[in-house]
C-alpha cells in the first residue's frame, strides 16, 4: 500500500499510569507498581530508568494493571485492541501451537514462529527477555503494568526489538502487609476461570508475593470428523516473589513463574483449495475423483487420470476443491491435533546504591520452554500435508547495568550475555514428493511420505550498551547510545524423507548425508555463523511549557540471520540455506501534552527496512531469505480524560508501507512482489473507551463501560491470498460493575458483542500443496465475576 499520510488524531487510552509511589519506604518497588501519584503522573521504563511518561522521548503505550482489567485485556495478544500500530496474533504460521504468537510494531515482525528463527518484537518479564514465540504468549494475572514501546529499540534492549518491545512488570512484594485479592468468573461456552495472589510480610525486611490462576474453556470450532472442539482453553498459572532490602541501598528480589497448557489444537478452518495444484490434484486422483488428473508416473499418457494436474469443481467427497468447505466454524480435517505448552523461569535482580548518583543492578535470568502443536493443514480429510512441531529450548541471560544521576548528566552502561539452546523435531506427512512410489502408494489407497527435521540450535549472544543524556539548559535534553551486539548462530540437523509415511524414525538416527552413501538432505555436522552489528539511538527533547513536550530521534536495531531447518528435498552443495540479518532504521518526532485531566500524545516516523527476511517458496517447503527493502511511514495518536467518574481512553494509528524491491532468488519462487502489503500492516487502527462510575448509598458504585476498536484490511502472510485477508471489522466490549466498599465487586460483561465475524490468523501454500486456512475470532461470548480484595 502506497499514498499520502494524513495526520488526524483520535484520543487514545494511556489508561491509569503504568507506576506509581506507594510511600517513601516502597520507592525500589514502585517501578513495578501500577497507580499514580500525587501529581497523576505515569512512571515508565522504557530507558531502562523511572521517568515520567510524558518526558520521554519514546512513543510508548503504558497501561496500568487496573486498566487491562477495565478494558477486558488478560494477555498479551489482546493488547493490539488498546494499542497503536501493534498487531498480536495467536497460533502462528506452520507452528499449529495456540500459545505460538506472532508479533508486529509499525509494520515489523516475523511471521515464523519456529526456533530457527528469532521474533522481530522483544517481549520482556521484569526486564528478562522472552527468546520463543511460544513463551510470549503472557498470562494478565498479577501483573503490575505494560509499556508497549514501538519503534527500534536497538540501544537499551537490544537483540530482536527491531519492531519495538512489550515490556511485563508483575507486582513486587509488600513489607508489613498481609493482603490479597481474587476473582472467579464464568460464562458461556463451559467458562471457568479463577485466580488469586497473596502478599506475605515476613520481616520489617524481607516479604513474599504468590499468585496462581486457572482458566478452562470449551473450543468454538468443532471438528465433523469426531466432535473434538479447537480453540479450547486449558491453563494453570503460577507465580512467586520473593524481595529483600537488608539496608536501604541494596535490594534483592527473586521471582518465578509457570504456564502449563494443554489444549485441542488451534481452530483452523478450511478457507480455499488450489485444484490446479499437484498435491491436491495426487490426492484427487489417489481417492477416485471423477475427471481428476495428475501427469506423475505410474500414470502414462493415455490413462483418462494423465494431464496437467487439475481437479474438476464438482460436489464429491473424493476430490480435493474448494467444496470441501464445511463453515466457518467447522473444521473438516481427520488427522489427530493437538497444542500443548510448558513454560517456567526464574529470575534474579540485583541493586546497589553505590551512592546517591551511582546505582549497580545485575539481572540473571533462566528460562525453559517445551511445546508441541499438531495442525491438519488442509482442513480437509485428506492427508494433503499435516504438520507436527515440538521442541525444548533453554535459555540462560546475565545483565549488569551501572547506571548514574547527577545534576544535569543522567547514564547507563551495561553488559548481556545470553546463551540459549533448543532441540526441534518437525515431521510433516505429506502426499508428495511425486515419485512412482509415492503415486504408487497413493493410488492404492496406502500412505504418502513424511519430512523428519531433527534441529540442534545454539544462540551465543553478547553486547555492550550505554547511553547518556545531558539537560544543558532548562526544559532541553540531549540523549545518545550505541550498543554493540554479536550473536553467534550454530545448527546441527537431521534432515531426511521417509517413505512410507508410517514409517517410525530411525533409532539409531542415521549419519551420512546422501553424497556419504547416507538418507540425510544435508550433512549432519554443525553449521555456525557469527552476526555483529553496532546500533544507536539518538534523541533532542525540549519541555516548551510545563504541559508540552516535543521531540525528536533516531534509531537503529537488527536482527540477527540464521540457517532454514525445513527441507523436502536436498539443498545446493547438501548444506543449510542459509539467511542473513535484517535491519532498520527510524526517524520520529513527537509531542507530549499534559492537560492535568486530560492528556494527548502524538507521534509521526519513517522507518527504512533493509535486508527484509522474506519466506519464498522452494517446492512445498517455505525458506527464508534476505531478498526485499521497505519504506513504512505512520501517524500515532494517544489520549486520555478522567475527571469525576469519567474515563474516556482511545487511540489510533495511520501506516502507510511501501514494498520498495524485491530480489529475485535463484530455484525459490517469491511469495510477494513490489505493490504487496506487508503482513500484518493495516491502514488504520482505532480504538476507544468510556466509562463512568456512579455513586450509589452505602458505599455502593455503578460502573458501566464500553470499548470498541476498528482495524482496516489486514493481510496475514507476505503475498496476496484473498482467501486469507481480512477486509475490516470493528469490534465492541460491554460490561458494568457493581462496586461494594472498594473491596467486592460483581461485573457482567459480553466480548464480541456485536457478533462480529473476523479473520485473526490466516495461511496459505496455494502453489504445490494448494491449500490456505484461516481462524476466526471467537463469535459473541458473556461472563459473570466476582472479585474481591483485602
Amino acid at each position: 500500500m502506497s499514498g499520502t499520510i494524513l495526520a488526524s488524531a483520535l484520543w487514545v487510552g494511556v489508561g491509569s499510569p503504568a507506576v506509581a509511589q506507594e510511600g517513601a519506604e516502597e520507592q525500589p518497588a514502585a517501578a513495578s507498581e501500577a497507580s499514580t501519584d500525587q501529581g497523576n503522573t505515569i512512571m515508565v521504563t522504557a530507558r531502562r530508568r523511572e521517568e515520567s511518561l510524558q518526558e520521554t522521548p519514546i512513543a510508548i503505550s503504558a497501561f496500568s494493571a487496573e486498566t487491562l482489567q477495565e478494558r477486558q485485556i488478560h494477555q498479551t495478544q489482546d493488547l493490539e485492541r488498546i494499542t497503536p500500530s501493534l498487531q498480536f496474533k495467536p497460533a502462528g504460521q506452520l507452528s499449529g501451537n495456540s500459545s505460538a504468537s506472532v508479533a508486529f510494531i509499525r509494520g515489523i515482525g516475523q511471521l515464523d514462529p519456529t526456533a530457527a528463527v528469532d521474533p522481530g518484537v522483544g517481549v520482556y518479564i521484569d526486564e528478562v527477555y522472552v527468546g520463543r514465540a511460544v513463551g510470549s504468549t503472557i498470562e494478565f494475572g498479577d501483573i503490575a503494568s505494560v509499556e508497549v514501546l514501538r519503534g527500534p529499540q536497538g540501544t537499551l534492549f537490544g537483540r530482536n526489538t527491531i519492531g519495538g518491545a512489550i515490556l511485563v512488570r508483575t507486582r513486587e512484594p509488600k513489607f508489613g502487609e498481609f493482603s490479597g485479592r481474587g476473582r472467579v468468573r464464568g460464562g458461556d461456552d463451559g467458562l471457568l476461570e479463577g485466580f488469586a495472589a497473596f502478599n506475605l510480610p515476613i520481616t520489617d525486611t524481607t516479604a513474599a508475593r504468590i499468585s496462581g490462576g486457572f482458566r478452562k474453556r470449551d473450543g468454538y470450532v468443532i471438528r465433523a470428523f469426531d466432535g473434538l472442539d479447537l480453540g479450547n482453553e486449558d491453563l494453570v498459572t503460577l507465580n512467586g516473589a520473593f524481595r529483600w532490602e537488608p539496608t536501604s541501598n541494596f535490594e534483592l528480589s527473586l521471582r518465578a513463574d509457570y504456564t502449563d497448557r494443554d489444549e485441542n489444537g488451534a481452530p483452523f478452518t478450511f478457507a480455499g483449495i488450489n485444484e490446479n495444484a499437484p498435491v491436491a490434484a495426487i490426492v484427487s486422483v489417489a481417492a477416485g475423483c471423477p475427471g481428476a488428473k495428475i501427469p506423475f508416473a505410474p500414470i502414462a499418457p493415455g490413462d483418462p487420470r494423465f494431464g496437467a494436474p487439475s481437479v474438476p469443481l464438482i460436489d464429491d467427497p473424493r476430490c480435493a476443491n474448494d467444496f470441501q468447505a464445511r463453515g466457518d466454524f467447522v473444521n473438516g480435517g481427520t488427522a489427530p491435533v493437538t497444542s500443548q505448552s510448558e513454560i517456567w523461569g526464574v529470575s534474579g535482580t540485583a541493586r546497589y546504591d553505590v551512592d546517591d548518583s551511582l546505582t549497580f543492578k545485575s539481572i540473571t535470568a533462566y528460562r525453559s520452554t517445551q511445546s508441541r502443536g499438531i495442525r491438519d493443514a488442509d482442513n480437509t480429510p485428506f492427508v494433503m500435508i499435516t504438520t507436527d512441531v515440538g521442541g525444548k529450548s533453554k535459555q540462560f541471560s546475565q545483565e549488569l547495568q551501572l547506571q548514574y544521576h547527577r545534576g544535569i548528566v543522567s547514564g547507563i552502561l551495561g553488559a548481556y550475555y545470553y546463551d540459549e539452546d533448543t532441540f526441534e523435531r518437525a515431521t510433516v506427512p505429506l502426499a508428495f514428493p511425486p515419485s512412482p512410489p509415492v503415486i504408487s502408494s497413493l493410488l492404492a489407497g496406502g500412505p504418502g511420505s513424511r519430512d523428519l527435521q531433527l534441529s540442534d540450535l545454539e544462540t551465543r549472544s553478547l553486547a555492550a550498551f550505554g547511553e547518556i543524556s545531558i539537560e544543558p539548559t532548562d526544559g532541553l535534553e540531549l540523549t545518545g547510545g550505541l550498543r554493540y551486539t554479536e550473536d553467534r548462530k550454530t545448527y546441527q540437523g537431521t534432515v531426511m524423507n521417509l517413505f512410507p509415511a508410517t514409517r517410525p524414525d530411525p533409532d539409531p538416527l542415521p549419519t551420512l548425508a546422501i553424497p556419504e552413501g547416507g538418507p540425510l538432505f544435508i550433512y549432519n555436522r554443525p553449521f555456525e555463523n557469527t552476526f555483529s552489528h553496532l546500533t544507536g539511538s539518538a534523541s533532542v527533547r525540549y519541555e516548551f511549557t510545563n504541559w508540552l513536550n516535543a521531540y525528536a530521534s533516531y534509531s537503529t536495531s537488527f536482527k540477527s540471520g540464521g540457517f532454514n531447518t525445513r527441507y523436502n528435498a536436498p539443498p545446493p552443495g547438501f548444506v543449510p540455506v542459509p539467511f542473513d540479518e535484517e535491519s532498520v532504521e527510524s526517524y520520529e518526532v513527537g509531542a507530549k501534552m499534559d492537560f492535568g485531566d486530560a492528556r494527548l500524545n502524538l507521534a509521526a516516523f519513517q522507518a527504512n527496512y533493509d535486508d527484509m527476511q522474506l519466506i519464498f517458496r522452494q517446492g512445498v517447503v517455505p525458506l527464508l531469505f534476505n531478498a526485499g527493502k521497505a519504506r513504512i511511514r505512520g501517524f500515532e495518536a494517544e489520549a486520555s480524560y478522567h475527571t469525576g467518574g469519567l474515563r474516556l481512553d482511545a487511540g489510533m494509528s495511520l501506516l502507510d508501507d511501501d514494498i520498495l524491491s524485491i530480489t529475485p532468488v535463484p530455484g525459490a519462487s517469491a511469495t510477494v512482489a513490489p505493490g504487496d502489503d506487508l503482513p500484518l500492516t493495516p491502514a488504520f487502527q482505532g480504538n476507544f473507551g468510556i466509562g463512568y462510575e456512579i455513586p450509589l448509598a452505602q458505599g455502593y458504585t455503578l460502573t458501566p463501560r464500553f470499548d470498541g476498536s476498528y482495524t482496516s484490511h489486514v493481510t496475514f502472510i507476505t503475498g496476496s491470498v484473498p482467501e486469507i485477508e481480512e477486509n475490516g471489522y470493528f469490534t465492541g466490549n460491554a460490561s458494568v460493575e457493581l462496586g461494594i466498599n472498594d473491596r467486592w465487586s460483581v461485573t457482567a460483561g459480553v466480548i464480541n458483542l456485536f457478533d462480529e465475524r473476523y479473520l485473526i490468523q490466516g495461511n496459505a501454500s496455494l502453489a504445490t500443496l494448494g491449500y490456505a486456512e484461516r481462524i476466526f475470532a471467537r463469535p459473541r461470548s458473556w461472563y459473570v465475576q466476582l472479585a474481591a480484595e483485602f
